[in-house]
């Protein structure tokens, strides 16, 4: 997997989500939705590596040449999300009448939640991360915590203290060091909450496992999976897909009651795992090619 991603800025630079954050909170989100066509269109004509990779992930995806008109949609479905961080971060009490969130696969989550136990919620940058909130919102006793790289995303963490000094408080840096950010995710899980992270995007220097996605082998990082398997938590999968307008599907979908991986078939357990992920994440995907945010080639190791 390219490690192209980690020199740009998660949704922007830091200017872009302070201006962002402000347009949404002095203009509204009807108003803010305005600008999201000069900003597609600034992005097709001045971001050239990003709109290189949409074309190609969309001629993958689409099963056929994409045109400028598709790029412009993914684009603007990209901006829509990072918009609507503004919102699903923001005001608790407004977030459910701002969107329509259609909810999949809440008993399974709340069978485990219920019972006390803590969980994994692996997440990617297929859709919205955020509008998970929604889960927080209806059942206010659960506690989410949520691995995000402050290193790597400094603007979007400045962007998190400012609208909910609450939320941030509770995220886990994932910029730690190996045993630390191990340590953390423990000690929450075991505290019974819910932990999340995105796991498609695998570290420089990170080990990784080809698996087949999308007619050629992608490169997932193996971290996540040893995590769960030293915690024998269990793994639940989740899809916050952006529909247009205000309206959001949110999937959960239960992996893993616990994740084995002997020692002595460590790869071999690693590579199914993986795989079964890639083949799920391919399916979704494939129904939602515009909700793909990761603007850079996913299948190059370079």
């Amino acid at each position: 997997m390219s490690t192209d991603w980690k020199a740009r800025p998660e949704g922007g630079g830091r200017f872009a989500l302070w201006l962002i954050r402000n347009i949404g909170r002095y203009g509204g989100r009807a108003v803010s939705r305005l600008l999201l066509y000069p900003i597609t269109l600034y992005f097709l004509l001045r971001r050239a590596p990003e709109r290189a990779a949409s074309r190609a992930w969309l001629t993958r995806a689409l099963g056929r040449p994409a045109t400028l008109r598709d790029i412009a949609r993914h684009i603007h479905t990209f901006a829509a999300t990072i918009l609507d961080r503004v919102f699903l971060l923001g005001d608790g009490a407004c977030l459910e009448r701002r969107f329509d969130v259609d909810v999949r696969g809440l008993d399974e989550l709340h069978a485990h939640l219920d019972q006390g136990r803590g969980m994994l919620l692996f997440g990617s940058h297929l859709g919205s991360f955020e509008v998970m909130r929604v889960l927080s919102l209806r059942r206010p006793e659960y506690v989410i915590r949520v691995v995000l790289d402050k290193g790597h995303n400094p603007a979007l963490t400045e962007l998190l203290d400012a609208l909910n000094p609450g939320v941030a408080s509770t995220v886990i840096d994932g910029s730690q060091d190996g045993p630390a950010l191990m340590l953390a995710i423990q000690e929450a899980v075991q505290s019974g909450a819910l932990v999340a992270l995105l796991i498609d995007r695998a570290h420089p220097g990170g080990q990784t496992v080809p698996a087949p996605f999308f007619g050629e082998d992608a490169h997932f990082p193996v971290a996540p999976w040893l995590i769960a398997s030293v915690l024998k938590a269990p793994v639940t999968i989740a899809f916050g897909l952006y529909r247009g307008g205000n309206r959001y599907d949110l999937w959960f979908e239960n992996f893993s009651d616990a994740v084995d991986i002997p020692r002595a078939r460590r790869t071999e357990a690693l590579t199914a795992l993986i795989r079964r992920y890639a083949a799920r994440l391919e399916d979704v995907a494939r129904k939602a090619p515009y909700n793909w945010f990761n603007f850079y080639d996913f299948w190059s190791r370079d």
